[in-house]
């Protein structure tokens, strides 16, 4: 029986060989950055990884088929194409319907591990909701983090987020949440919230080592590896919590609930914040490519020398 996804030839010779693989996701694509940037930060994505001998495998539903890695066309569409924003729960919609979509972070880990994918770089993990005691509004990468083995390599959760019951959530899935070079667990924009982590990693093969063991003791789940962006990067506190509060003032007035907030939340933080956000959106992007790009390198290299 043929699967019902494929995977590009580039990213299906690299998993057969055992070389390192990293899978991007699409949304942060279509839905986190304006065009034409959006493209170029695809493209720029993707030379990182090849450049430093890792496949990119950016992941997408198009025209109902789950997509491991894109052509040049897949990924001028994600770009260009007016997609819908496809969580773990839309995949067999699109696909009986024919239909194309941008993967979340949720999406985007299920696929990635159907494939046998092990390394996911993206932007921010969502989370909880702030208000999520009174709507239940909780994204749908923490559970699919609960049971997939997938290592996210994120720069935190969005702040506009409720941090602290993210956190709480992971630790109830059992999802180790790990530091890189850090026991203060990042807030996207911002290198530090005001909480703490339990246990860092100064390197990738520290990863590694424990995505192996994951494997030996675990249940299946994913594993969280905080990567704070540098703090010369990041965005001005201040200004970052005036802008924040704006933007929920904005979103408050104009009525918008459910997955709709965070884009709109996003889209207006652009906005306020005359561009600066979207250049710390790239930094950190980049900056959670880079290390992924090491994670799997060290993971695929042991691997190896096992098969030896």
């Amino acid at each position: 029986m043929s699967l019902p996804f494929a995977v590009s030839e580039p990213v299906a010779t690299a998993l057969a060989e055992g070389r390192p693989v990293v899978a991007l996701e699409s949304t942060i694509i279509s839905h986190g950055l304006p065009r034409p940037r959006n493209h170029e930060a695809a493209l720029e994505f993707e030379r990182m990884l090849s450049g430093a001998g890792v496949t990119p495998a950016t992941i997408a539903v198009l025209d109902g088929v789950p997509r491991i890695g894109l052509d040049a066309e897949g990924v001028r569409r994600i770009a260009e194409d007016d997609l819908a924003k496809a969580s773990v729960r839309d995949l067999p919609i699109l696909a009986a319907n024919g239909a194309s979509g941008a993967t979340t972070v949720a999406a985007t880990a299920h696929l990635a591990a159907l494939a046998g994918i092990r390394v996911f770089a993206t932007g921010g993990l969502g989370g909880v909701h702030r208000g999520a005691s009174d709507t239940f509004d909780e994204s749908a990468d923490l559970g699919t983090l609960a049971r997939t083995p997938v290592t996210v390599v994120s720069a935190g959760v969005k702040s506009v987020l409720d941090i602290a019951a993210t956190l709480e959530r992971l630790e109830t899935l059992s999802v180790p949440v790990v530091g890189y070079r850090t026991t203060t667990f990042p807030s996207f924009w911002l290198s530090e919230s005001p909480y703490s982590l339990d246990w860092s990693v100064e390197d990738a093969g520290q990863v590694a080592a424990i995505m192996r063991s994951q494997d030996a003791l675990g249940h299946g789940q994913g594993i969280v590896v905080a990567n704070p962006i540098p703090r010369e990067q990041q965005w001005d506190p201040a200004e970052h919590d005036r802008v924040l509060e704006l933007a929920f003032a904005a979103a408050a007035e104009a009525g918008v609930t459910g997955k709709a907030v965070t884009p709109f939340l996003l889209g207006f933080i652009v906005d306020a914040s005359g561009g600066r956000s979207l250049e710390v959106n790239l930094d950190l992007a980049r900056n959670n490519v880079r290390l992924a790009g090491e994670i799997a390198l060290a993971f695929s290299a042991r691997g190896r020398d096992v098969g030896a």
